[in-house]
């Protein structure tokens, strides 16, 4: 039976918890604008809590194989693969270059945490 490697269930469970994540903190600017502060709180809580689900098994298999900063990096790549298509296509905002600029320097923090010998 095909057992996935820690770095790759890592990233499947991180990936999987930030799109909960990104729901979360944002999808209650599209969906509850109009509503009372406290029920998007309570909202946001309520999808927050399948986040946590995913994200603490992720770092716990995780920092088996990876260090704390490659965690966070990897976390932070993720995170943003995740908020752009969320942006552009959930959220209807206007592409912006800011995106790709942003892409580039996570590019060079992977660079630094994953494979730069200091």
């Amino acid at each position: 039976m095909f057992q996935p490697s820690p770095v790759l269930s890592t990233i499947i469970l991180l990936l999987l918890s930030n799109i909960f994540m990104t729901f979360a903190w944002y999808g209650h600017l599209k969906h509850l604008k109009g509503s009372a502060i406290y029920i998007a709180i309570l909202v946001s809580w309520g999808i927050a809590f399948f986040e946590y689900m995913l994200m603490v098994p992720a770092n716990r298999i995780g920092s088996q194989v990876l260090s704390l900063a490659q965690l966070k990096i990897l976390q932070e790549v993720i995170t943003l693969s995740v908020f752009i298509p969320f942006a552009l296509f959930y959220m209807k905002e206007p592409f912006k270059w800011n995106y790709v600029y942003a892409g580039f320097c996570l590019l060079g923090a992977v660079y630094f945490m994953f494979y730069h010998k200091s």
